[in-house]
């Protein structure tokens, strides 16, 4: 027999053969230990054992009996087989019913104590319990139908009596796990051991005994993201960053220049990004603001700022299109201002230093890289390609990535470690001579920018390391976009609606959640969409078609020339959530509402309103969820990105809210992202560990937070 260990692969365990122990894999599941950290996601309690003459109609229930009689019969109208057995206790008797599953009968008979859980229901014929739970009492011993019996994800051919079989066979481990949380702080935090919280988590007795076995595992994970965030802003603080100092006549002089004024949240943000960049500290600071809230002006102050200086600034977008738009409007900014900024994208390079003239592609982009690396350039724009360029700089001091969240992990790695010894994108060392007291501590100030609407929790619970600037008011004189969940019987009056904004020059969004067909999810699909609208709906307009499998060249050319209005309805995947401005765009349609997030279905809303026109958001969904309903009818009642990102979050959890793709957002199993008291004390104690330079007099704590598999997204 095989001596079980916290290492042991599933296989090994008897009765568990290659086939299950592959299906288990997908999972996650590959050892004993993998297992103990395998949490339920919900609870069934069957506590109290019901006598069967107690039995109400509707309810979950417990009940032990004895088998009366048990057949299998075929059903001749569904084809199917039906299990019927009648189970009596010193009350009463009922009648059980399961389906499909003719085997019950071969392992249940008449004379056999079972205890049974499930839901009662009423007929014409009495009390019926329909594919209850059940387990055949030997010794007394029952694990899936009485007490606290806890339900886990599952996948393919894998039942819940499986997994909380080889659970139960873990459990016997769960003494062997090593706890590597410090003995203080379990004892301050009034928290369990490791090892009975894990046991309480799978075999709980009780209600209280979820709610402690879930803080403490909530508690790890929360302070283990801090204690990472800590640790960044350790090395941070040992890092020096060029002082950018406050050019006050300067930046006045820009403000006042604006066709605009600016909102006090606007302001407020822009001297919290101002203050930092006069320090010698790197800034690491995020700005958060809804779609047209103002950020790129808030942005071009600390680009302006950089300039002022003498030192170089990059920015940095998702998409080439955007940054041609952000070139455009930046230029026109500062078309007042001594600063010379430039366009580096794939596709096109160029700069606003007059006199600037080259015949050819090649020697255009030459020529830019040149005027860099002399510094004769102050503000670079471009997508991350800049990074993959063998670009060098004479004094880069700023970089600020819009939608931060966007670009993948080692990106914004490498940007917020910039030094001038770096290979991608680095400082000439006249900048930087040896002996300078900067040295090779010398790291770039870092702002992030997100139109994602994080709650200010969740941001300070993944991005603990960086401080939060908000803007939370709109521009004056912005039109409220106008929100609709559309019934499928008004569609035909929402394509006329649609006709008559395109008589009138407008243009249309149309968001799909799929590429192709899928009879699967039942959802539309944007080539089917497409196809729809191009041939039977609108076959006298022009009709675009834009997805996330086109080549860079082909997006680029349909979002121009929806730009130019040379498409009337753009059918589009969620590729368009972070966009260009399009000022005739008018309509937001969105098929399929209810697959999207609010915060989502929010970016989406924004990408019309950018003009004069009234606009307006069309929620389409075949669902007639209450649920799904009240979730879709929060957007017509909420037009802040923030109060609709906490409704989401409390309807369906981070990974749903935001893409569990998009890596920037951890995957929590116990914790709650509404404990703020829970946060606050990892919070607290993780502050302290630093504080106190405890971290290498806990060799366990110090090897868990350099694991390989660490929380990169902190570094961004």
């Amino acid at each position: 027999m095989i001596m079980l260990t916290l290492d042991t692969k599933i296989i090994k365990i008897t009765g568990i053969g290659q086939i299950v122990a592959k299906r288990l894999e997908k999972i996650g599941l590959k050892t004993l230990e993998d297992l103990l950290y395998y949490f339920p996601f919900r609870y069934d309690d069957f506590s109290k054992e019901t006598k069967i003459s107690e039995l109400k109609a509707n309810t979950q229930a417990n009940i032990v009996g004895q088998i009366e009689l048990i057949q299998n019969k075929r059903s001749a109208r569904k084809r199917m087989n039906i299990t019927e057995a009648l189970i009596s206790d010193c009350s009463g008797q009922i009648k059980v019913i399961w389906f499909n599953q003719p085997f019950i009968a071969k392992n249940l008979k008449p004379g056999d104590n079972v205890s049974l859980a499930g839901k009662v229901e009423h007929n014409f014929s009495g009390f019926v319990m329909k594919s209850p739970i059940y387990e055949k009492i030997i010794l007394g011993q029952t694990i899936h139908t009485q007490g606290i019996i806890p339900n886990y994800h599952l996948t393919a051919n894998i039942t819940q009596k499986q997994i909380r079989f080889l659970i139960a066979k873990a459990l016997k481990q769960s003494q062997k796990l090593e706890d590597w949380l410090p003995k203080n702080i379990i004892e301050k935090q009034k928290l369990l051991s490791l090892s009975e919280a894990i046991e309480k988590i799978h075999s709980p007795a009780n209600q209280d005994d979820i709610n402690q076995a879930k803080k403490r595992l909530a508690f790890n994970e929360l302070f283990l993201i801090q204690l990472q965030s800590q640790s960044i802003k350790h090395e941070l603080k040992s890092a020096r960053a060029e002082k950018l100092k406050f050019k006050e006549k300067k930046i006045k002089n820009f403000v006042a220049s604006l066709p605009f004024q600016l909102t006090n949240s606007q302001k407020k943000s822009a001297w919290e990004i101002l203050q930092d960049l006069e320090k010698d500290e790197p800034m690491a600071r995020m700005l958060e603001g809804d779609v047209g809230s103002g950020k790129t002006v808030v942005a071009v102050m600390a680009l302006l700022t950089a300039g002022f200086n003498k030192t170089q600034s990059v920015l940095m977008v998702p998409t080439e299109i955007l940054a041609k738009q952000h070139f455009a409007s930046i230029n026109e900014l500062l078309a007042k201002q001594n600063i010379n900024i430039c366009l580096l994208s794939n596709s096109e390079q160029k700069t606003n230093i007059q006199d600037f003239k080259e015949k050819s592609k090649t020697k255009t982009k030459q020529k830019i890289f040149e005027l860099i690396k002399k510094g004769k350039i102050d503000i670079i724009i471009g997508t991350h390609a800049l990074i993959q360029e063998k670009l060098e700089f004479n004094n880069l001091t700023l970089a600020i990535i819009d939608e931060q969240h966007r670009f993948g992990v080692e990106q914004r790695k490498i940007l917020i470690e910039k030094s001038r010894n770096n290979k991608s994108i680095k400082c000439t060392p006249r900048a930087f001579p040896a002996g300078h007291p900067l040295g090779e501590n010398f790291q770039l100030h870092l702002l992030s920018m997100t139109a994602t609407p994080i709650p200010r929790s969740l941001a300070l619970t993944i991005y603990g390391d960086l401080n939060i600037s908000i803007i939370n008011e709109m521009p004056p004189g912005r039109k409220t976009i106008m929100t609709r969940v559309v019934a499928e019987k008004n569609r035909e009056e929402a394509y006329n609606f649609i006709k008559n904004l395109i008589s009138k020059k407008q243009q249309i969004f149309v968001i799909c959640p799929l590429i192709d067909i899928s009879d699967k999810l039942g959802v539309k699909s944007v080539k089917e969409e497409y196809e729809k609208l191009d041939k039977k709906i609108f076959p006298n307009l022009k009709i675009g078609l834009l997805h996330g499998r086109l080549k860079p060249k082909e997006k680029n050319k349909i979002m121009a020339d929806f730009l130019a209005n040379k498409i009337n309805i753009l059918v589009s995947t969620s590729v368009v959530e972070v966009g260009v401005d399009i000022p005739n765009a008018s309509v937001m349609m969105i098929e399929g509402a209810d697959r999207f997030g609010l915060a989502q279905l929010h970016q989406f809303r924004g990408r019309v309103g950018r003009g004069k026109h009234q606009s307006y958001c069309l929620l389409f969904t075949d669902s007639n969820s209450p649920k799904t309903l009240n979730r879709l009818n929060a957007m017509t009642k909420y037009t802040d990105g923030f109060s609709l990102a906490k409704i989401d979050l409390q309807y369906r959890g981070p990974g749903e809210v935001y893409g569990t793709a998009q890596k920037g957002f951890p995957e929590l199993k116990a914790a709650s992202l509404f404990d703020y008291e829970l946060i606050k004390a990892a919070k607290y104690e993780a502050e302290n560990i630093f504080k106190n330079s405890d971290l290498n007099r806990f060799a366990k704590l110090k090897e868990k937070i350099n694991l390989p598999e660490k929380m990169d997204y902190l570094r961004g």
